[in-house]
């Protein structure tokens, strides 16, 4: 029995996902670790973390007898994370991630001094906090000691690469949301590298996400009891990864993910650059384009919510105290900009709020405004979307956001679309991983041969038109208080 191995390197965990060769799950589990914030808006990890997860869940998600039939591993990762290594190949400092906020005053030069425009025309997109350029000016502006030992630049998920095949190699999905990538001619843009000071060598080749960039090391093939001859593709951004585990792959598809961030992944024939920059024009994992919307707090708030104000980790009886006529009427509004904004925004000083409380005001109140805010804010690139030609009446759910039937029923009333839920919906992008790797040898002639055999869709959330209509009002009060609080 062939196996087939997909790992998603996730903010919080590594998860790992095993499939055999007709696409049925075998195992996956999931590997935590740290988060660091050394300060108010930074959002650092160890990549020492990451490569623990991944030898201890390789050695736990297959049984012994199971690592002489592993054929293939494929990661995907977090976005725009910074990884810089020495000239022997060490990590310098911790990964700066894609939440991080601290490089303000780099986004702003790029924006204003680079221009939004030239930008546009040269990776289309804007500079945004969370790119992985404005970390390295701002590595290179703050830590100049550090930035003069770069020989390596590397997002995180072409790190843990690194380290299963010696190679260094990238993919056009990951790629995309570096800003100094071109989407549309699909290789590194010189005038952008330039920016950085470092010469274009100090970063990795550009390969296809399902090619197989190599095997793995003798070393850590020995480590782990598996054959040197299992090949490692080169992967995908996770939004990318998402998508492929969902089966949106298509033009007039869509997912949408409720993670730590919440997502609008919408397939395209053509590279898309938004006229405000306000939605990122990214490369998908099949060797196509997406638009792509992202909030930064997603289920992240409802987690802040429950931890840290209500210390509750019981997050269905907290739901289940909300009324169904509270529905559409709740007097108390959530502002989800607790790690800043990215879309339509992109403003990292942006911070949260919740707004309409009164004595009156219980948990449950709280706990409904969350659960709408990041509703209201998905809404918000949603509407972007429309106005820039894309149209979406209908998307996939996924994400741990999907578990919780009434944020599925929130979600899609504030949004006015069908809601899919497949029984894919809570694999996430280590599954779309784990059936690139099988697509890649031969276990399915296609992504789309591998979408109808491994995946179905199991339930329709349909709009309620009257909470439609309730929804539509709540969101024009809820787009007043943005403005209101900008820069405060």
């Amino acid at each position: 029995m062939r196996l087939y191995l997909g790992c998603d390197l996730g903010t919080s965990g590594l998860k790992l996902t095993l499939l055999d060769e007709q696409g049925h799950l075998v195992r996956d589990l999931t590997k935590n670790y740290p988060l660091i914030l050394p300060a108010p808006g930074y959002s650092e990890q160890d990549p020492a973390e990451w490569l623990k997860a991944l030898k201890d869940g390789i050695n736990e998600v297959l049984l012994p007898e199971e690592k002489k039939n592993l054929r293939c591993i494929a990661i995907d990762g977090q976005m725009h994370g910074l990884v810089i290594l020495d000239e022997a190949h060490k990590v310098i400092r911790p990964a700066i991630l894609w939440n991080d906020g601290r490089s303000v005053k780099e986004v702003e030069y790029l924006n204003s001094e680079i221009g939004e425009k030239t930008l546009l025309e040269r990776t289309c997109n804007i500079a945004f906090a969370g790119f992985t350029l404005p970390k390295l000016l701002w590595v290179k502006n703050n830590e100049p000691q550090n930035y003069q030992r770069i020989r390596m630049v590397l997002l995180p998920k072409d790190y843990l690469d690194y380290c299963l095949t010696g190679n260094f190699v990238t993919e056009p999905s990951d790629a995309c949301g570096t800003l100094y990538y071109d989407v549309e001619k699909g290789q590194w843009n010189k005038d952008m590298i330039a920016l950085s000071g470092l010469p274009e060598s100090y970063f990795p080749r550009i390969m296809p996400s399902s090619a197989c960039i190599g095997t793995l090391t003798k070393g850590f093939a020995d480590e782990l009891g598996l054959p040197q001859e299992v090949k490692v593709l080169a992967g995908a951004g996770d939004n990318a990864g998402a998508a492929l585990g969902i089966g949106a792959l298509q033009p007039g598809e869509c997912n949408i993910s409720i993670g730590t961030s919440g997502t609008i992944f919408a397939p395209a024939d053509k590279p898309f650059a938004h006229p405000l920059g306000a939605i990122h024009g990214f490369n998908a994992a099949n060797g196509k384009y997406c638009a792509l919307a992202c909030m930064l707090s997603a289920a992240s708030s409802l987690l802040w919510l429950q931890e840290n104000v209500f210390h509750s980790k019981d997050f269905v009886t907290e739901q289940k105290a909300i009324k169904e006529e509270s529905l559409g009427n709740n007097s108390v509004f959530f502002l989800p900009y607790l790690s800043g904004e990215r879309s339509p925004w992109n403003d990292p000083l942006a911070r949260g709020a919740f707004v309409g409380l009164s004595l009156a005001t219980q948990r449950e109140d709280l706990t409904q405004a969350v659960l709408e805010g990041v509703g209201f804010a998905l809404k918000d690139s949603l509407l972007e979307l429309e106005k820039a030609g894309i149209k979406i009446k209908q998307s996939y759910l996924t994400g741990g956001g999907c578990k919780s039937r009434l944020w599925q029923r929130i979600l899609a009333d504030i949004l006015g679309i069908d809601l899919l839920i497949s029984d894919a919906a809570e694999k996430g992008p280590s599954f779309g991983m784990a059936l690139l790797a099988a697509v890649e040898d031969g276990a399915f002639a296609s992504l789309e041969e591998a979408k109808e055999k491994a995946m179905k869709v199991k339930e329709v959330i349909h709009p309620e038109p009257r909470l439609v209509e309730l929804y539509q009002k709540r969101y024009e009060e809820f787009r007043r208080y943005y403005p209101a609080i900008k820069n405060r």
